[in-house]
C-alpha cells in the first residue's frame, strides 16, 4: 500500500511524463495487467489499447497543464481531483475531474476517472 507521500510522487511522475509527451515513461508506471476507464470508455482498456489512446492522445493535442489539486489515499487506493488543459486545433481545452486509481507494487493497476464529456466539445 503506498503512503501518501509515495502516491503524490507517483501523480507527479505521471503529470510530468503526459506534459512532455513522454509516452514510455508515461507507460512506465502502468502495471503490465492494468486496465483503464473514463465516461467515455465504459469498458475497460488493457495496457495495449491504453497506450494507443495515450500515443493518439498526444497526436491529436499538446499537454499544456495538468494538475493534481486533491490526492487522498486509503490503502492501496488514490482518489484525485485534477485540472487538465490542452491545446487541440489551435484553441485551449480545459476540463476538471476525479479519479480513482489503485497502486499495486508502485505502479497503478487500475484507474478510473470521472469528468464531463461535453467539456471536450
Amino acid at each position: 500500500m503506498p503512503t501518501y507521500t509515495e502516491a503524490v510522487a507517483l501523480f507527479a511522475r505521471r503529470r510530468d511524463a503526459w506534459l512532455t509527451g513522454d509516452l514510455d515513461g508515461y507507460l512506465a508506471l502502468w502495471a503490465p495487467d492494468m486496465w483503464f476507464r473514463s465516461p467515455v470508455h465504459r469498458e475497460p482498456l488493457d495496457r495495449a489499447a491504453f497506450g494507443a489512446l495515450v500515443r493518439d492522445s498526444f497526436a491529436a493535442a499538446r499537454p499544456l497543464e495538468f494538475e493534481f489539486t486533491t490526492i487522498a489515499t486509503s490503502g492501496d487506493i488514490v482518489l484525485a481531483e485534477w485540472r487538465i488543459a490542452v491545446e487541440r486545433g489551435g484553441r485551449r481545452v480545459e476540463w476538471w475531474g476525479m479519479s480513482t486509481a489503485v497502486i499495486r507494487d508502485g505502479l497503478i493497476a487500475s484507474w478510473r476517472e470521472y469528468w464531463n464529456p461535453a467539456d471536450l466539445a
